[in-house]
């Protein structure tokens, strides 16, 4: 299996190699060059097994010969063993139609753990082979942060630099990354937003100054290895919902677009789904993009659910190169616009392929409330705001009878706690294995928003 850029301007790569580098020298996204599928033969034969088995079999042929089967599973053993599920990513249902996956059993209580972990031990093993070290530069709006530090703390062969907007996380959040006292672990707090910190991250990557003293790696959802472990759960879902003799619908939370295009990726996989809702609060670039076409920044709006409050979802850039053609010259033409303009239209064949696979819904703060309420009060089940966008749109849905339609669940409600008693009456507790939190030591940077204090930083305090 070989990767190519989005943009066109970069050789193709080996998984390996797409692993450690994460965004391309020319700007891009890295994709696989082809699509594998799985026969509905190949698909049914998922029913069953354990989560990592299963998603070892979904993952084997974007890993090529990087790793042999064995090695996968090994790593996908190793990855999920102290979840607090044994299903990993287990499935409830809500009402006759509507069901919740699971994605908070994780060790930092978010979905990107199920990803991460796997990323972690997927860097491990690539720099043992090649005795390098990594330096790993992410900006995190909430969860990826903590996910990515409880990955790879005490690791020998990473350093990781963990950018997040000052004062625009929750304290779980915030408290989840700096209470992290490991050497290798470095977070910043940035006086700015999300996509300020963001934009900052990817430009490291084509700082030469900075890439001439220290290997940069990234992991954020800009990393297809952390992509491809999120395709697992939609496989694990469905064939448990009936799949692939009957098409299942998902709504995804969704703010950057890495959790809705990996279910795209099922999709191109051969998974039967009848459709991707994409799911977005009152920041909402991503449903105006689907539903009128205009890829464009709006004014950045704080909300209940800080991890969706983006206005530049960077893996959209992934499904614009594959529904214009897989033309890397569009791509970096539309993201040139893009960048300098801050809106870009998309062609009537990118819409019209795009119309076959999502839909999309934004939730107000009233709404995601609202799901917050209905899922309490009608289900016995706590919610996060994030999730709560997510049920909203599900419940908008009018799927057929026989199609479930499935909720991400993509943060613990603890995480949220103000937000989800202001809506239900109730004060979510955190899970035992983090009830002392609020007690442990805190170490972070705070920097202005300017780049080239944080990029100082960095070089200063990297490992080289």
């Amino acid at each position: 299996m070989q990767y190519v850029s989005t943009r066109g301007g970069s050789p193709a790569l080996d998984f390996e190699a797409v692993t450690l580098q994460g965004l391309a020298p020319d700007g891009g996204l890295y994709v696989p060059q082809t699509w594998p599928r799985l026969t509905p033969e190949e698909i049914r034969s998922l029913a069953g097994l354990p989560y990592p088995e299963l998603g070892a079999r979904v993952m084997r042929p974007f890993v090529g010969d990087t790793l042999s089967p064995a090695q996968l599973l090994a790593l996908c053993e190793r990855a999920y063993h102290a979840f607090a599920h044994p299903a990993v990513a287990p499935l409830a249902q809500l009402d006759e139609q509507r069901w919740l996956l699971d994605l908070t059993r994780g060790p930092t209580l978010a979905f990107k753990d199920i990803a991460l972990q796997l990323v972690g031990l997927l860097f491990e093993t690539f720099l043992a082979r090649s005795h390098r070290h990594l330096t790993i530069i992410g900006a995190t709006s909430g969860d990826t942060g903590s996910a990515a530090i409880d990955a790879v703390a005490g690791r020998e062969h990473v350093d990781i630099f963990m950018l997040h907007p000052a004062d625009r996380i929750s304290d779980v959040q915030r408290r989840q990354m700096t209470t992290v006292l490991a050497p290798n672990v470095h977070n910043i707090a940035v006086q700015g937003s999300f996509d300020d910190v963001q934009a900052m991250v990817k430009r490291m990557f084509s700082d030469a100054d900075l890439t001439r003293s220290l290997n940069l790696g990234a992991v954020n959802s800009i990393n297809w290895a952390r992509l491809m472990a999120q395709v697992v759960y939609y496989f694990a879902a469905a064939v448990q919902l009936g799949g692939p003799a009957r098409p299942v619908a998902f709504s995804v939370p969704t703010g950057n677009f890495g959790d809705a295009y990996a279910g795209y990726v099922a999709h191109r996989m051969g998974l039967p789904l009848h459709r991707l809702v994409v799911a977005t609060n009152i920041n909402d670039i991503l449903h105006r993009a689907l539903t009128g076409g205009e890829y464009a920044r709006g004014d950045l709006q704080p909300t209940s659910s800080p991890s969706m409050d983006i206005q530049v979802s960077s893996n959209f850039e992934r499904l614009l190169f594959d529904a214009g053609g897989r033309d890397g010259a569009v791509t970096r033409g539309q993201l040139e616009q893009f960048e300098g303009t801050g809106a870009a239209s998309l062609t009537s064949g990118q819409r019209r392929m795009i119309d076959r696979v999502f839909t999309s819904c934004r939730a107000s703060e009233d709404e995601a409330a609202e799901g917050m309420r209905w899922a309490w009060e009608c289900a016995g089940v706590l919610i996060d705001p994030h999730t709560a966008v997510g049920l909203h749109a599900a419940r908008q849905q009018h799927c057929p009878a026989d199609v479930p339609i499935v909720t991400l669940a993509t943060a613990h409600p603890a995480k949220f706690r103000d937000a989800v008693e202001r809506a239900t009456g109730q004060r979510p507790r955190l899970p035992a294995r983090l009830g002392d939190l609020f007690a442990r030591a805190e170490r972070c940077t705070r920097l202005p928003n300017d780049y080239a204090a944080v990029a100082h930083y960095i070089a200063e305090n990297g490992r080289h």
